[in-house]
């Protein structure tokens, strides 16, 4: 992907040098030891002497223009005029006769020049920065030190002298060049070695980060700041027409798409076309790409291993590939674009078929454990974002964009958690646990004047909850990383160390546990913020406690049942085969007052509309139920007697009868508590 040019600073006029007599009134003024001013006059006049066009000195190679260079370990002079030089063309900087490129200002490791800044009236205080800095939770005198290296360089190269004129450009352009400058062969003869260089490149990006978050609560960053570490893997380079229409189809996508999904799509798509180019050096354009490229691709997808983590990719992470290059051809072919396919290449038929797992909810004994460690998690935020987690059932980007004002209470007191529109695009109050509710009311009391943060799903400028460092904290801090210290902590762990718990169980947990107490299903729709009946309706499957207690309470021995099918259960007449159908599929039968044992082969069931199916069975669990269809019988029969509806009279008279007789059978009286729904 190519990068904008590194250009300078646009200066009104070329580099030039000054008078002798200008520097001397400065040497004098500024430096008060007579000979030590002798010592930097001299040293002018030497440079100007061998360059007197400064634009020659500009055009030298870098080393020259370094003067002194690290050679065996040890700092040598390779041109000694431009290194004692260096204090006159730092005065020619701040003058505006000259300004210094990104690999001057990278390849000298040790800059620090503020007394000269402060003396020539420069008016950006890194004193004023690094106190503000203290108000979003930075340690003062790190932030100093790192700001102090960074904004040196940014006035010597921009020109700029007052604060108010800095912006998120000047940063990006020294991020760019950073990373430019350590892709040089000869960079260990400024810094000693590659890996000294990088360790001083991380500091420069602390110290620009930091100072993109002040800059963007001061209201002078147009772009959020987010922390990225430098990958200084160089991308492997694809064809320019096909590096085109990828450039295009992520912009595209990005339109409608969640940043993070374009992003995602185009990844995987370039490591098709890497792969391809590796295999066949001749295609140029995506035109060339047939199906057989594709079927080749996912079987070589078999053998690969992730780039970060070297292990290789899951049956998942294959069907993600493919998916992702099904969308791509689709889209562009539908759209009619040049140089593509005409048509898709793989349809929904093609893609790897993956298992349904059940949902994993976690056991009350491991959850009991890792409760305990969570408690002990010393930062506030990483322990919010998990006990919200336990008690809400909330997904993890939707906790991450909680807002600050997210929690309320009910009339009775009880807390209330407003869950911000995520993947189903809609808001939600649910209640919450006092313990999250607690560990809530803690961030809030952390809250800061700071600016807010454009929210990726609505748009609007919102203040998050989990904001620390003036920046929002990222999901793997607030989950993966918190977890695998509380799985560690608790013993969860694998036998190589990793964690046994990830933080979607405890949404399977929520669930799992709703379902367990008899929560109603549009409830648990409710909490999780699921779009579909469908897709709560797992927990009540996975809900093994009501299950066997319901399946027992019929098929066990000497159960308390009735209905036409019960003698027929008592006497061990029905089949074995019909018997190992019931246990599997034992919570499919359940009906309003009871259960239908009818097998699939003999037809559609009547058991809901006369309660006299043969196949019809039912248990004392539901006989608060079968008061309360009584009762609404009653209710109709007397409506129709009003109404002088006969045969009505005698349909609900017959269906109150058989009510009473079910009634008796379990041994449950005909008056008592009713059902309430």
């Amino acid at each position: 992907m190519n990068q904008p040019a590194l250009d300078a600073p646009l200066l009104p006029r070329p580099p030039r040098h000054i008078s002798a007599e200008e520097y001397e009134a400065f040497v004098h003024s500024y430096y008060q030891d007579e000979m030590c001013a002798q010592h930097f006059i001299l040293a002018r006049r030497q440079f100007v002497e061998r360059y007197p066009d400064l634009a020659e000195w500009m055009r030298a190679p870098l080393i020259e223009r370094i003067g002194r260079l690290v050679i065996e370990g040890t700092e040598q002079f390779v041109e000694p005029i431009s290194y004692r030089a260096r204090s006159y063309l730092f005065y020619l900087a701040l003058r505006g006769c000259l300004y210094f490129d990104w690999e001057w200002l990278i390849a000298v490791a040790r800059l620090n020049i503020w007394n000269l800044f402060r003396f020539l009236g420069v008016e950006i205080n890194p004193n004023l920065l690094a106190d503000e800095a203290v108000q979003y939770g930075y340690a003062r005198e790190p932030v100093l030190m790192g700001l102090k290296k960074v904004l040196c360089r940014m006035i010597l190269h921009t020109g700029k002298q007052s604060l108010s004129s800095l912006t998120d450009a000047d940063g990006l352009d020294y991020k760019r060049a950073l990373l430019e400058f350590g892709q040089r062969r000869d960079v260990n003869l400024f810094h000693g070695s590659l890996e000294q260089y990088r360790g001083l490149a991380k500091d420069y990006g602390t110290g620009l980060h930091c100072l993109h978050v002040l800059l963007y609560h001061r209201g002078q960053a147009a772009t959020e700041p987010r922390r990225v570490m430098p990958f200084w893997k160089e991308r492997p380079p694809i064809p320019p027409r096909m590096e085109t229409v990828l450039k295009k189809y992520e912009a595209t996508r990005r339109l409608t798409d969640m940043p993070e999904t374009a992003d995602r799509l185009s990844v995987r798509v370039r490591r098709f076309v890497v792969w391809l180019i590796s295999r066949d050096p001749q295609i140029e354009t995506f035109a060339a790409v047939n199906r057989e490229h594709i079927l080749e691709f996912a079987e070589a997808l078999k053998t690969m291993t992730g780039e970060r983590t070297g292990t290789p990719y899951t049956a998942l992470t294959r069907r993600g590939y493919l998916s992702a290059l099904s969308v791509f051809f689709r889209d562009v072919a539908s759209w009619g674009w040049e140089d593509v396919p005409p048509r898709p290449l793989l349809g929904i038929g093609d893609l790897p078929k993956t298992p349904h797992r059940i949902p994993r909810f976690i056991p009350d004994d491991e959850l009991m454990n890792l409760m305990a460690a969570i408690r002990e998690l010393k930062c506030p935020y990483q322990r919010a974002a998990l006990l919200i987690a336990r008690w809400s059932g909330a997904r993890r980007e939707e906790i991450r964009r909680l807002e600050m004002d997210c929690l309320d209470s009910y009339p009775d007191g009880t807390p209330r958690l407003r869950i911000p529109a995520g993947k189903t695009k809609k808001e939600r109050m649910i209640p919450l646990n006092e313990e999250a509710a607690e560990s809530i009311r803690e961030l809030q009391s952390r809250r800061r004047a700071q600016r807010g943060f454009r929210d990726s799903h609505t748009g609007a400028l919102t203040h998050y909850l989990f904001v620390n460092h003036g920046k929002r904290l990222s999901s793997f801090y607030l989950f993966s990383s918190s977890l695998r210290q509380a799985c560690q902590a608790a013993g969860l762990v694998t036998a190589d160390g990793k964690p046994t718990i990830s933080p979607h169980r405890f949404r399977h947990t929520v669930g799992t546990q709703l379902a367990e107490k008899g929560a109603k299903l549009h409830t648990i729709m409710k909490i999780l913020g699921h779009s579909s009946a469908s897709m709560s309706m797992v927990y009540a499957q996975i809900s093994d406690r009501e299950v066997l207690r319901d399946y027992q309470s019929v098929l066990s021995p000497g159960a308390m049942i009735a209905g036409p099918c019960a003698e027929a259960l008592r006497g061990g007449e029905m089949p074995q085969s019909s018997v190992d159908w019931l246990k599997t599929n034992f919570f499919k039968t359940e009906l309003e007052l009871g259960h239908c044992l009818r097998l699939p082969q003999e037809g559609p069931c009547e058991c809901d509309l006369y309660l006299s199916c043969a196949k019809f069975v039912t248990t004392p669990e539901y006989a608060p139920r079968l008061r309360r269809r009584r009762k609404q019988e009653l209710d109709l029969i007397e409506d129709a007697q009003q109404r002088a509806w006969g045969k009505e009279v005698e349909r609900h008279r017959c269906t109150v009868q058989r009510i009473e007789q079910l009634l008796k059978e379990l041994g449950e009286p005909i008056e008592g508590q009713e059902a309430v729904y």
